[in-house]
Formats: C-alpha cells, sequence, structure tokens
C-alpha cells in the first residue's frame, strides 16, 4: 500500500469522526458535555477543571504524533486568539492528548512550545484520559500501522467552554480563526 495513503485515511477518518461528534454534540444539547478532570500539565503538575475556573476555555482532543489534523487545529485556535488582541487573555487554549503512552510530560511540554505560550497541554493515565474523553464525548481508537507502530483515530472538534465550566459550543475542523474568533468576540462582549 501507498504510505502516503495511510495519512490521507487518517484525515478523512478523523474529519467524518468530526462531524458525526458535531452532530451529535448540537443535536443533544441538553445533554452534558465536559465536566470535572483531574490530569498533568505540560509542567508536570496536577491540574483539574476548577484551575481553569474564571476563563473561557477552547479545548482540542489530539496527540503529538499527529500528521495534520493537530497541529492545524492548534495553529487555527492560536489564529483565532491572536485575532482577539487583549481579549483574547480571557481565553485558556488546552490540547488534551488522547495517546498518555507517547504524550508523556517531557514530549507534551516540547510539543506545545512550537505553538504560541499560552497553550497548556495536558496528559494523565490512561483511566484518566478515557474519562475525560468520556465527559467531552471525544472518539479516539489506537490503530496499528503496517510499520509495527501506531496511529490514533480521534474525533476533531474544538470545544468551548464557559467561565464557570459549562459546555458552551464546539466547532468543526473546518472552522476558521476568523469564525472562531468571531464566535469568542460575541461572548467576550469585546
Amino acid at each position: 500500500m501507498d504510505r502516503r495513503v495511510i495519512p490521507l485515511a487518517a484525515v478523512v477518518v478523523a474529519v467524518v469522526l468530526a462531524f458525526a461528534v458535531l452532530a451529535w454534540v448540537t443535536g443533544n444539547r441538553g445533554s452534558t458535555i465536559g465536566g470535572p478532570f483531574s490530569l498533568v500539565d505540560d509542567s508536570g503538575h496536577p491540574v483539574s477543571d476548577t484551575d481553569f475556573r474564571g476563563r473561557f476555555l477552547l479545548i482540542f482532543f489530539g496527540y503529538t504524533y499527529c500528521p495534520d489534523v493537530c497541529p492545524t487545529a492548534l495553529q487555527t485556535m492560536a489564529g483565532a486568539l491572536q485575532r482577539l488582541g487583549p481579549a483574547g487573555e480571557r481565553v485558556q487554549p488546552l490540547f488534551i492528548t488522547v495517546d498518555p503512552e507517547r504524550d508523556t510530560v517531557g514530549h507534551l511540554h516540547d510539543y506545545v512550545a512550537l505553538f504560541p505560550p499560552r497553550l497548556v497541554g495536558l496528559t494523565g493515565t490512561p483511566g484518566q484520559i478515557a474519562a475525560t474523553a468520556r465527559a467531552y464525548r471525544v472518539f479516539y481508537r489506537r490503530v496499528a500501522t503496517a510499520d509495527g507502530g501506531y496511529s490514533m483515530d480521534h474525533s476533531g472538534l474544538t470545544y468551548l467552554i464557559g467561565p464557570d465550566g459549562r459546555f458552551l459550543t464546539a466547532f468543526g475542523p473546518g472552522a476558521t480563526s476568523d469564525a472562531i474568533a468571531e464566535a469568542l468576540r460575541r461572548r467576550l462582549g469585546s
């Protein structure tokens, strides 16, 4: 099989999963999305959802070995915050790994350093990641690759959580920095 087909297939799967989850999320607004979590940040400090109260959160679930969907989503998130200017300081971007086996604290720290400085990477035990992903209705699974390694299929939504910790909306993989910035601007009142 052509090696270029595997990354393309992963992108297609991620986009399809993201739209399926987005349809489910927007069709089930009465359902609880999000909630308490206890993880470890990319500096090795334990954090919970309550550590972020008072700020809006933009949360993306992915993994550092992702070839395209994750870095694109994180760049889009960074672009949206940049467009907000000083008002963007009220928004905390988070990247939560779905691959805690490889995304150790040190590896995650090096990865988030490639993005704007306010991005915080979060990891934890497989059980902590599973519980957090379940709370956010995030799909993910490990997929073996032909070279004996693995990749991760995962949904590709960016979640907007309010300062009170409640789910507000989700942005699909096609959302632009401008669209996310505009949605945030309305919420921030700026």
